[in-house]
């Protein structure tokens, strides 16, 4: 099984707290090996694996209550 890396954008995240609710619920993933989440430079870099799309990234990211893009 292989790894795919995703780097996306994150709006909204104002502190700490956010890239932590944003952080668990990538990781709820069980297909999230690991997310590094930083509100001040609005970004993550997620790893998968290979069954994830970046799409799908995305998805749960907006679903947490902010703005993702590729």
């Amino acid at each position: 099984m292989g790894e795919r890396v995703h780097k996306i954008a994150i709006y909204g995240m104002t502190c700490d707290c956010c890239s932590g609710r944003v952080d668990r619920v990538l990781r709820a993933n069980p297909e999230v090996i690991d997310a590094k989440i930083s509100y001040q430079s609005d970004s993550g870099i997620v790893t998968t694996t290979d069954k994830l799309s970046t799409d799908k990234v995305i998805v749960m990211v907006n679903e947490a209550g902010f703005i993702a893009s590729a």
